[in-house]
This record gives structure tokens, C-alpha cells and sequence, in this order.
């Protein structure tokens, strides 16, 4: 009797233990069953596309919520509206141009923000033509007119590309329109280029019906990383785990669309169906090999020195004044090599 009393006792105890997790197991799991989800919002760099497919693929597949994470993605409008709603207090992480932010940082114009993790390694801002225009290399510019977005990254870096370069841009004509309409100016011929990303090359393709020439500005400001993802100083200091948990998980999200272009242009027009799932693949096929660093650093990785190279292209092309430093634009403890 005694002996079927402890059997019993043993048999119920260890249910228990199976049942807290307990006995030998480190808690790991109920810990993060227990934590209250973390509810954010995070901003895409420019609306709903492929370039920006990655956030919400992180969503879909589950990484933001492994993390322990809900997030409301909202759609971009470009730096100045990105850094706009940081600022406000709209969204705690964002997706944005890095030089252009670079720039408004040396300017003063908007210093509360640190880049925790890259998207893309190279700018992606490029002239693009078609080739009816007769252009292949950039010195072919010299007395055409080229359209960039007003007041862009690619308009006020022209000078310092075209210089190293050997084209003196003093000789070619910039119009600064709005960005949504460089693809039908270059599809009536009424420019001879446009400044413009790397990434609408599908898109000017079906709108000119034309071959599409591209002109990086990568060729020669090789050290400008392309879009990366930012947060606040305050909420790096405040929750630095939160930061980290965030941008683990997005990149995840970014490394998955890279590895599976189909399954995330469907994900996408699924959030935006009028955004089609070829145009969606298209922009990701055409960003991967930008994505992952050449020396074998984890996606996302900013290299401390790179950044500072940034700085300087920036300072001798005199878009900036001096007194920057690499520590004032990324923080470089989220992603490490």
C-alpha cells in the first residue's frame, strides 16, 4: 500500500514537473511565453514594392512574432517623411536612403536616428537611359538633360559621380521633378537620362518599351551603402534588447526574400494586390546581389570603416561639413561579423 502511494505521489509529481517546464529544462520557453508582446511600428522606404517586401515577409512567416514582436508596417515615402514620423514618434524603426540620411545629419538638419543594420551594401541610385539615346557612359551626358528626383540623393551626389567620373557636371542640365514621374519623362523622350534607383529598371522597361542602359553611381562611389534600417537613439538606449530582437528578425525576413523572390512577391501582392507579383519579383532579383556583404559578414553588417569613407565622399564633395563621425550615424553592436 505504502509503496503504490509513493508510485502514485511520483507519477503525479513528475506530470507536474512535464507540465511547469520544470525538472532539468532552463525555462527558456515560459519565459517567452510570458513576456507581453512588444507592439511597434516600422516604416518601409518607399511604399509597397518589392525593394521593400522583406518586412512584410518577416511579418508572414512568423520571425517578428518568434521575436516576441507585433508590427504595424506602414508605407514610406522616402527620407523625409521617414524621419519625419521617427521624430514624432509615428514609428520606431524605419527603412531609408543612408546617404541621404548621412547628409541630413552633417547638415544638422536631423541627428536623432542610428542605421542598426544594412539592406543593401551599394547605393543603388543610377542614371538610367534607353538605348536610342546613344548613352554608355556617363561622359556621354555632357549637354543632355538628365531628371532626377527634386532635392534626392541621386541629384545632389551627380557632381561628385560625375567628377570621378571625368565629366564635368556644370555641362549637363538636371531637371528636378517629382520622383513619380521619371519614367513616363523618359519614355516620351522628353529627357535624355534620368537619376533614378536601380530597382525601377523593370518598370522604365514596360513604360518606354525599350532596352534599359544603366549607369551605377556604384562605379565610382563604391563605399555608399544603399537603404538600411534605422531607430532612435533613445529606444537603443532604453531597449536595446528590443532593438536587437527587431532587426534579427527583419533580417531574417530580408534574407528570405532574397532565397525565395517568388514566395515573397506573393506575400507582397497579397498586402498590395495592385502591385503585380512579376514587378515585385523583378525589384528583389535585381537587389540581391547588393544584399549580402562581398567579404562574408552577416547580411545586414555595416563596415565601421566604410561608413567613415561614406562621410568623407560626402564631406569632400562639400555636401557636408566636417566633424561627423561613423559613431553618429550607425550603431555597429547589432549586427557583428
Amino acid at each position: 500500500m505504502i509503496r503504490r502511494t509513493r508510485a502514485v505521489v511520483a507519477t503525479l509529481l513528475a506530470t507536474a514537473l512535464a507540465v511547469t517546464g520544470c525538472g532539468g529544462s532552463d525555462g527558456g520557453d515560459d519565459d517567452a511565453a510570458g513576456k507581453e508582446t512588444d507592439k511597434v511600428a516600422y516604416i518601409t522606404a518607399f511604399g509597397a514594392v518589392g525593394r521593400d517586401a522583406f518586412a512584410w515577409v518577416a511579418k508572414e512567416k512568423g520571425y517578428f512574432a518568434e521575436a516576441g514582436i507585433e508590427v504595424d508596417i506602414k508605407e514610406g515615402a522616402g527620407n523625409q517623411q521617414n524621419l519625419t514620423a521617427l521624430k514624432a514618434g509615428q514609428v520606431q524603426f524605419a527603412a531609408l536612403d543612408f546617404t541621404g540620411a548621412v547628409i541630413q545629419a552633417g547638415k544638422g538638419e536631423f541627428t536623432d536616428w542610428r542605421a542598426v543594420a544594412a539592406v543593401h551594401q551599394q547605393t543603388l541610385i543610377s542614371v538610367m537611359t534607353t538605348r536610342d539615346t546613344n548613352i554608355t557612359t556617363p561622359k556621354d551626358l555632357q549637354g543632355k538633360t538628365m531628371a532626377t528626383g527634386a532635392g534626392s540623393v541621386t541629384e545632389l551626389l551627380f557632381p561628385a559621380y560625375a567628377k570621378l567620373a571625368g565629366l564635368d557636371p556644370a555641362t549637363v542640365k538636371i531637371e528636378g521633378v517629382q520622383a513619380t514621374a521619371l519614367n513616363g519623362l523618359m519614355a516620351g523622350r522628353k529627357v535624355d537620362a534620368l537619376g533614378t534607383f536601380l530597382l525601377s529598371r523593370g518598370a522604365l522597361e514596360t513604360a518606354a518599351k525599350k532596352e534599359v542602359v544603366i549607369l551605377p553611381y556604384s562605379d565610382y562611389l563604391k563605399d555608399l551603402f544603399g537603404n538600411a534600417v534605422i531607430t532612435t537613439p533613445a529606444l537603443i538606449e532604453k531597449d536595446p534588447d528590443l532593438v536587437r530582437r527587431f532587426t534579427t528578425a527583419v533580417l531574417k525576413g530580408l534574407a528570405y526574400s532574397i532565397e525565395h523572390p517568388d514566395e515573397a512577391a506573393t506575400i507582397l501582392n497579397k498586402v498590395k494586390p495592385t502591385y503585380t507579383m512579376a514587378a515585385g519579383r523583378s525589384e528583389i532579383e535585381v537587389m540581391t546581389p547588393h544584399v549580402r556583404p562581398a567579404d562574408g559578414a552577416p547580411i545586414g553588417f555595416m563596415d565601421e570603416a566604410r561608413v567613415a569613407s561614406t562621410i568623407a565622399v560626402l564631406q569632400s564633395a562639400g555636401l557636408i561639413g566636417p566633424g561627423l563621425e561613423a559613431s553618429q550615424v550607425v550603431d555597429f553592436s547589432f549586427v557583428k561579423p
